[in-house]
């Protein structure tokens, strides 16, 4: 007969310096990923991914991101804003949390996606940049302010 032991709950190790971006909603770290552009031929320092993972805001799940040595731009932010808006991101120097701020989704998203629609003025060579008005902001709806379509799946179309 096989001895049983108890599973000891495993947490995702501290980071020396770099960014946590934490409650992301849950299944979206993949897409936060592909914002920050990470790939596996340029992962150059410890990525920790934790997805479905117990929230302590009650009953709730989310996903969690740890990368070393990288501090986000503002662009970056401003995306993941637009698929997980209510991220957490905090800036972690020696081991402590040196800035901690959520992400902020503006009432205007510029430049930041491209509109869906294929006869968009934006979407035929014409030297403008996307723009969309915040409709609601969780989940995130926005409107394309050339064309009044709804941007639907917000992830796919990240410029």
């Amino acid at each position: 007969m096989m001895e049983q032991h108890q599973i000891k709950e495993v947490k995702l190790a501290p980071i020396r310096n770099g960014t946590v971006i934490d409650h992301i909603r849950c299944g979206q770290a993949l897409n936060v990923m592909k914002i920050l552009k990470v790939n596996e031929s340029n992962i150059d320092s410890c990525i920790s991914i934790g997805m479905h993972v117990a929230s302590s805001k009650g009953a709730q799940w989310k996903d969690i991101i740890k990368i070393e040595d990288r501090e986000l731009d503002s662009r970056s932010v401003d995306k993941i804003a637009l698929i997980a808006p209510e991220a957490t991101i905090s800036i972690i120097r020696d081991y402590y949390v040196a800035e901690k701020y959520p992400v902020r989704l503006g009432e205007k998203v510029v430049g930041l996606a491209r509109c869906s629609n294929p006869n968009c003025i934006t979407n035929k060579g014409e030297p403008i940049l996307t723009e969309f008005t915040v409709i609601r902001r969780n989940p995130v709806e926005i409107r394309c302010c050339y064309c009044d379509r709804i941007l639907l799946n917000v992830s796919d179309n990240l410029l």
